[in-house]
């Protein structure tokens, strides 16, 4: 069984996850102080990854604003939506707008256009 998660939670953990590969390329840098050339060179793709990680953290903050607020019918709380299905991003309960899709099982692949 697949374990899914909001969508708007999947692009965050992505950020997060190159902040972090950019630490430890930064990082593997040190093993070559002997040769400033490939120290720069790891020092600055790590430098990469982490504004890569800045951009997807300003794009995901800007998609945030305009994303459909509803109130989750299990927790109750407000989440945001994304496409014609996701999950609430508390606790993990299929959410739709659209009438046709409701009652069905929770598929992904209702976002993709046909």
């Amino acid at each position: 069984m697949v374990k899914y998660s909001s969508k708007i939670n999947k692009i965050r953990s992505f950020a997060l996850g190159l902040i972090f590969v950019g630490f430890i390329v930064m990082y593997g840098g040190i093993f070559f102080r002997n040769s400033p050339l490939i120290m720069t060179i790891f020092m600055i793709l790590g430098l990469l990854f982490i504004i890569a990680s800045t951009v997807v953290y300003f794009w995901i903050g800007m998609l945030s604003t305009k994303t459909i607020q509803v109130v989750c019918p299990n927790c109750q709380r407000h989440t945001k939506m994304l496409g014609r299905v996701d999950m609430c991003m508390y606790c993990r309960e299929p959410l739709t707008l659209d009438q046709s899709l409701e009652g069905k099982e929770f598929d992904e692949n209702y976002n993709r256009k046909k």
